[in-house]
C-alpha cells in the first residue's frame, strides 16, 4: 500500500480507499466490520462514505452506512483512520432531510446533513467532506451527449456553498472539503473562488473512472496536474463490470446487476460489453486476472490519489487490493491504449 499526498494539505492517504455504499443493505454490520478490519489492516487508511449511503436508497437505507461505521471507529483510534462523506446534491431524494424537501447545497441543508453525519459517525468531525455532486442543473450519471445547457437562476451560487463550508472547517467540523460528480468548468470556479479568499480549497475530485469510462482525461486530467487536485477513482471495476463475471450476458444470482437491475444501467451497453471482452482477452494473454488488469490501470494514472474499491464478499475484497501488486510495464500500457482508441470510453 502506497501514501499519496491529499492536495495541497500535508495529509497522506492510501492509494486505496474502502468504498462501503453496500453497508447496511447489502452487507450486514458483522460483514461490514470485517471488511473494514480487513483494509485496514492492509493499510487502507481512507473510509469513503455519504449521508445518502447504503445504495441503492431510500428512507429505510439512507444513513445506515455511516452508523456501521460510527460503531466501528469506536474500536479504533480516531487519527489512524480518515473518514471522507458526502452531502447530496440537488435532487428530489426528499427522504434525506426532515422537511422533506428536495437537497440543496445551502446553509439550512448543508447544516442539516453535516449534522448528520457526525451524529452517525459518532464523531467531532469529518476529514473530508465532498459535495456528493452539483446544486447547478448538468446532466450527470447516465448523459453520454456532453452538455446541453439549461438556465438555473435558483442554483445556489458556488462561492455561497463554500462560504458555508467555510464555517464549518473554522468551527472544525470538517478538516477539508472536495468535490464530486463535478466537471471541469465547476472545479476551475470552486478554485477561483476559493483562491480569492471565499473558503476553503477543494483538496480531491470524486469522479467516476476506469478502462470503460476515461472521461477524466478530458480536462479534469490537466486541472488535477496544474492545480495539485488528484482524483479519488469510483467505480474502477465499472460496477463489478470488469471483473467479468457479467461476460456473455451472465447474471450470477446476488450480484448487484441481479438484485438491481437499474442501478448500474451506465455500463450495460453492447459497446461496453465489446470492450471488455477485449480488455479480459489482454489480461488473460498476460496471465493476469481482469480485476488485476482494470484496478493497476487506474492505480497507475498519474494524476490519481486514491481508487475507491468496494465488495460484498470477503473474497472480492481481498482479490481487489491483491490487485495494486501486479507490475505495469509499456507494453501493458501500449495495449490498453490500443483497446481505448478502438472502444473510447463507451460506458460514461
Amino acid at each position: 500500500m502506497q501514501c499519496r499526498t491529499l492536495g495541497k494539505t500535508e495529509l497522506k492517504v492510501s492509494n486505496v480507499s474502502l468504498g462501503t455504499m453496500t453497508f447496511g443493505r447489502q452487507n450486514s454490520e458483522p460483514e461490514s466490520h470485517e471488511q473494514l478490519d480487513y483494509a485496514f489492516s492492509r493499510g487502507v487508511n481512507f473510509i469513503d462514505t455519504a449521508e445518502l449511503y447504503a445504495v441503492p436508497s431510500g428512507p429505510e437505507f439512507a444513513g445506515e452506512t455511516e452508523k456501521i461505521i460510527g460503531n466501528w471507529l469506536k474500536t479504533k483510534s480516531r487519527d489512524d483512520v480518515m473518514i471522507a462523506s458526502k452531502v447530496a446534491g440537488r435532487s428530489n431524494m426528499d427522504f434525506l432531510r426532515e422537511s422533506h424537501s428536495e437537497t440543496r447545497l445551502n446553509k439550512e441543508q448543508i447544516t442539516a446533513a453535516l449534522e448528520g453525519s457526525l451524529k452517525r459517525l459518532d464523531t467531532d468531525y469529518i476529514d473530508v467532506y465532498y459535495l456528493h455532486w452539483p446544486d447547478r442543473k448538468i446532466g450527470l450519471f447516465a448523459d453520454s451527449f456532453g452538455y446541453e445547457h439549461q438556465e438555473d437562476p435558483g442554483a445556489i451560487p458556488i462561492e455561497e456553498t463554500l462560504s458555508i463550508l467555510d464555517g464549518f472547517q473554522k468551527a472544525g467540523k470538517i478538516r477539508h472539503i472536495a468535490v464530486s460528480n463535478e466537471t471541469p468548468w465547476g472545479v476551475m470556479k470552486y478554485l477561483e473562488h476559493s483562491n480569492n479568499g471565499v473558503g476553503p480549497r477543494p483538496t480531491i475530485i470524486q469522479n467516476a473512472y476506469s478502462l470503460i469510462n476515461r472521461l477524466f482525461e478530458h480536462g479534469l486530467a490537466e486541472i488535477a496536474a496544474r492545480e495539485d487536485i488528484g482524483l479519488a477513482a469510483y467505480s474502477p471495476l465499472g460496477g463489478g463490470s470488469l471483473t467479468g463475471k457479467y461476460t456473455n450476458g451472465a447474471l450470477p444470482k446476488g450480484s448487484r446487476r441481479e438484485r438491481f437491475p437499474g442501478f448500474t444501467t451506465r455500463y450495460q451497453s453492447n459497446h461496453t460489453a465489446e470492450a471488455i471482452l477485449k480488455y479480459e482477452k489482454l489480461a488473460r494473454e498476460r496471465g493476469i486476472s481482469l480485476t488485476q488488469l482494470a484496478q493497476k490501470f487506474v492505480d497507475t494514472r498519474p494524476f490519481m490519489t486514491t481508487n475507491i474499491i468496494g465488495a460484498t464478499t470477503m473474497d472480492q475484497l481481498k482479490e481487489n487490493i491483491d490487485a495494486f501488486e501486479i507490475e505495469w510495464d509499456d507494453e501493458l500500457e501500449a495495449a490498453v491504449n490500443k483497446i481505448h482508441r478502438e472502444n473510447p470510453s463507451p460506458a460514461p
